[in-house]
Parts: C-alpha cells; structure tokens; sequence
C-alpha cells in the first residue's frame, strides 16, 4: 500500500539540525520518493470566487504547524506506516507527521 506521509513542524522550527540517520535506516526501501518544502511564507494560495481566481501570498490558515515535506511510503499496510512515522525526526522533535492512503 502506498502512504503520503505529510511532515508537520512548529511554525518556527527549522529542522536543519535533526538527525535521520535511525529514520533513513528504518525507512530504506520503503521510501519512494521525498522532499523538503520551501517555507510557508513563500506559499502561494489559489483559490476560486464567483469565475475569478484569487491569490495570497504565504499561508492561508493562521496554524501553530506548516507542512515541511512529503515523504512517499510503500507499507504493507497502516501500522508499518506508523511505525516508520514515528521514527521521523519531526515526529521525535515535537512535530507530527499526517499518513494518508495514496490512491491508486
């Protein structure tokens, strides 16, 4: 089964000093694909009222956590998913990570 894992950090939390090696370890040959994201204030929202597209810059929500990465996972199923989650850096760090089935 395939599982986007959507990492979640503090708003303030860099992430630049966390150490992966145990997650990188665990995760090996179970992660398809990964990238960190750019920050939230570099966002950009789109959205449609009344036929017009409408865009912001930065996030939308006001929320204590912003989607730092996106981890791409083949798991036999949801709890080998969340046992590979809670080896993630961001997880241990104070953050969270959101697993969500991936259609197919």
């Amino acid at each position: 089964m395939k599982y986007a894992m959507l990492v979640c950090v503090p708003v303030e939390e860099t992430g630049d000093d966390a150490d992966f090696g145990p997650y990188l370890a665990a995760a090996r040959g179970h992660v398809t694909g990964t990238t960190r994201l750019r920050p939230a204030s570099e966002a950009t929202t789109v959205r449609a009222e009344g036929g017009e597209v409408l865009l912001s810059d930065g996030p939308y929500a006001e929320t204590r956590e912003v989607i730092a990465g996106v981890d791409l996972v083949e798991a036999p199923d949801l709890d080998a998913a969340i046992a590979l989650a809670s080896l993630h850096p961001a997880v241990l760090g104070g953050g969270a990570i959101e697993i969500r089935p991936v259609w197919k």
